[in-house]
């Protein structure tokens, strides 16, 4: 679970039920972040609502920006429903997150570590 995460509305109320979904759906995307950014994570989502070009529609913005060591990430999208909004923020976030951790994460670690078994392997049959 991330730590540090910030729910804020524009134009709106944040309600409880908003809350607990951003919470359960942008709060558990740490698995997707490389062991040493879980800690220093911070993340800031906003919540606005905007009427539409048609006077009785109203739209919903989800602003996510995720702060991490060596980079930020900030993702937006527009829709008619928050919650819509929140579920196509979280696919995009894992996206993201996957190339974060690609980038910055531990290079080749398993590769290193059988290249030094096979190693130790031949130099202990070769005596």
């Amino acid at each position: 679970m991330i730590n540090k995460l910030e729910i804020n509305g524009v134009h709106m109320e944040v309600g409880d039920d908003v809350r607990k979904y951003v919470t359960k759906k942008i709060g558990k995307l740490d698995k997707y972040m490389p062991k040493h950014a879980r800690e220093s994570a911070h993340v800031a989502v906003k919540l606005k609502e905007v009427k539409g070009k048609a006077k009785d529609r109203v739209e919903h913005i989800c602003e996510v920006v995720v702060h991490l060591p060596q980079d930020n990430l900030a993702i937006s999208e527009r829709t008619g429903s928050i919650y819509a909004a929140i579920d196509i923020i979280e696919e995009k976030l894992k996206t993201q997150l996957h190339k974060y951790k690609e980038m910055h994460g531990a290079p080749r670690l398993r590769q290193r570590l059988t290249a030094r078994f096979k190693r130790n392997r031949v130099e202990a049959e070769a005596l």
